[in-house]
């Protein structure tokens, strides 16, 4: 592809911290689009890219029953993409100022019922052996920070700080927070720490390992979660992000401050915490029905 193109692969990695799936994303949209100038338009400057090009673009990818919100993740790498160009001076105007996204059905967050959390993790018998005790501690710590898989993986021992009952999380942007965890998440934590250095063949600094001592690959995170929520719920979506929603849901539904379950996802905006005051509402509703005489 065009040179641009790794030169803004680059800038996001390096400059802007985006993490590893991020870039693989943006790199896989930017290649969809180039192919396809290619193949419709005999075109290899993705740079040079019209708007008519991208609206072609876009019916083709309704056309295959691509959904709108796929759609519109591919237009905003084309408008970081085209916002780099600008402020290099190889474009003067971007052409998605042209391209209107399709709409989307607001989508409220799935999410594990309380009862259903409870009875995974005190009910489900979990094999005793390494594998068993880590996906369980995985699955522990999903739910009781709602940190991302990507953070999950990336968790070092160092970052557990059990004399103040705190984890230390990098999220995207590199940026860090700090996010306080139960006393029997901590004294958990330890536990599993100990067992892990006893486990594996080789040693490890980092939390969730396989036996050899490598970093798990983030599908067999998601694998091992959509195993174990399989056995307690019905819903759609069983994946760690379904935890992280979960975690969330769970704080809104019992009276926690928006702003403060802001700060504990690692959200940029409030915007983005406020899909789950909707759960909130549904709850408040639901317990209307059916306490009030006139419901």
């Amino acid at each position: 592809m065009s040179p641009y193109v790794e030169s803004f692969l680059s800038y996001i990695e390096y400059e802007r911290r985006y993490s590893k799936h991020t870039i693989e994303s943006y790199r896989n949209d930017l290649e969809q689009l180039f192919f396809y100038l290619k193949s419709e338009y005999a075109k290899e400057e993705i740079e040079l890219a019209t708007h008519l090009e991208i609206r072609s673009w876009m019916v083709r990818m309704m056309e295959s029953e691509i959904s709108p919100r796929s759609i519109n993740r591919k237009l905003s790498t084309l408008k970081s993409f085209f916002k780099f160009l600008m402020r290099k001076g190889v474009v003067k105007k971007s052409p998605l100022s042209k391209v209107l996204a399709p709409k989307t059905s607001k989508r409220l967050p799935s999410f594990v019922e309380k009862s259903n959390i409870e009875r995974l993790l005190k009910d489900i018998e979990f094999p005793t052996g390494f594998d068993g005790t880590r996906d369980k501690m995985i699955i522990e710590l999903l739910y009781g920070t709602g940190m991302r898989r990507s953070e999950l993986l990336g968790l070092k021992e160092t970052d557990i700080d059990s004399y103040n009952s705190q984890v230390k999380v990098l999220g995207k942007g590199n940026k860090e927070r700090i996010i306080p965890i139960q006393p029997q998440l901590r004294n958990a934590l330890k536990e599993y720490i100990d067992f892990k250095n006893n486990s594996i063949a080789h040693p490890s600094i980092y939390l969730f390992v396989d036996q050899e001592g490598k970093v798990l690959n983030p599908s067999r995170v998601y694998q091992s979660v959509k195993k174990y929520l399989n056995l307690v719920t019905t819903i759609d979506k069983k994946s760690p992000h379904v935890l992280r929603h979960t975690f969330a849901t769970h704080l809104m539904n019992n009276g926690a401050d928006i702003n403060a379950v802001k700060e504990l996802l690692g959200h940029a905006s409030l915007a983005a915490t406020q899909v789950y005051t909707h759960n909130t509402i549904d709850k408040l509703k639901n317990i209307y029905k059916q306490a009030h005489p006139k419901a």
